[in-house]
């Protein structure tokens, strides 16, 4: 029995061209042709074929594919032997990247995995990716950065919105707080530091007091925090410390 060049492609599910450059290059000759003059290809060239195959998947240009399926001294068995051998390290080569992808993936999911756009849409010119090697050199080690890795593995851009939302809200009670002049010590704001400790909690990490006050300090003490913070308010840096203190002093024995 024989097949037409279309059906052999439509089996093996390769083009017709790269059929007629195997034939030109004498990789692969039908055994026979019609009255047309068409390839017309046998079983055998079918089996030759899986061959070529199998070597070309594995990475065998052309040429050294030709040398070994011409060599004399090896057989069908010899060659399947050889084709079991190269696609078990094959495999195993292509497990262990598989490894190591799905930890990249793992990596990459417990932080901020947005696209470019989606970040725009949170976060505006703020990228937090921006900062996340220092993150991890200061606090890479601590329970909290785990936490809020962990916490936010799963958070899809709805998620992040949210907390961006959240966070928008109490910097507007903020701004509104020492526009009226109320004092950083008043019952009103530290009811809104309590409510900032609470968020960090509930979305990020666990935040005690000291913890909270930590954060306080360096809302004043490195420029970036503070200069990010009073773009919604001059002083709002300031007031948001002073607040956050004394509700921890309020919750302090």
């Amino acid at each position: 029995m024989s097949y037409s060049v279309g059906q052999v492609a439509g089996f093996a599910a390769v083009t017709v061209r790269t059929l007629h450059h195997y034939d030109d290059i004498g990789l692969l000759v039908p055994g026979g042709r019609s009255h047309a003059g068409h390839r017309r290809y046998n079983d055998a060239d079918l089996d030759r074929l899986q061959q070529i195959l199998f070597y070309r998947e594995l990475g065998f240009p052309l040429d050294e594919v030709a040398a070994l399926l011409d060599d004399p001294a090896a057989d069908p068995r010899a060659h399947l032997r050889r084709q079991h051998e190269l696609l078990t390290a094959r495999i195993e080569k292509l497990e262990r990247m598989a490894a190591a992808v799905e930890q990249a993936m793992e990596a990459r999911s417990m932080g901020i995995n947005l696209t470019p756009e989606e970040k725009f849409e949170v976060f505006g010119d703020f990228d937090p990716d921006q900062y996340e090697e220092e993150v991890q050199e200061r606090w890479g080690g601590t329970d909290a950065y785990r936490q809020s890795k962990e916490r936010t593995a799963s958070y899809t851009k709805e998620d992040w919105q949210r907390v961006q939302d959240e966070a928008d809200e109490l910097t507007r009670r903020f701004v509104a707080l020492l526009d009226a002049g109320e004092p950083a010590g008043s019952e009103a704001a530290m009811d809104a530091a309590e409510d900032h400790r609470q968020g960090i909690a509930r979305n990020h990490y666990d935040c005690g007091y000291e913890m909270h006050t930590c954060l306080g300090e360096m809302y004043v003490s490195d420029e970036r925090f503070t200069r990010n913070i009073d773009t919604a308010r001059e002083g709002l840096a300031a007031y948001m410390r002073d607040a956050i203190l004394a509700n921890a002093a309020r919750h302090t024995p």
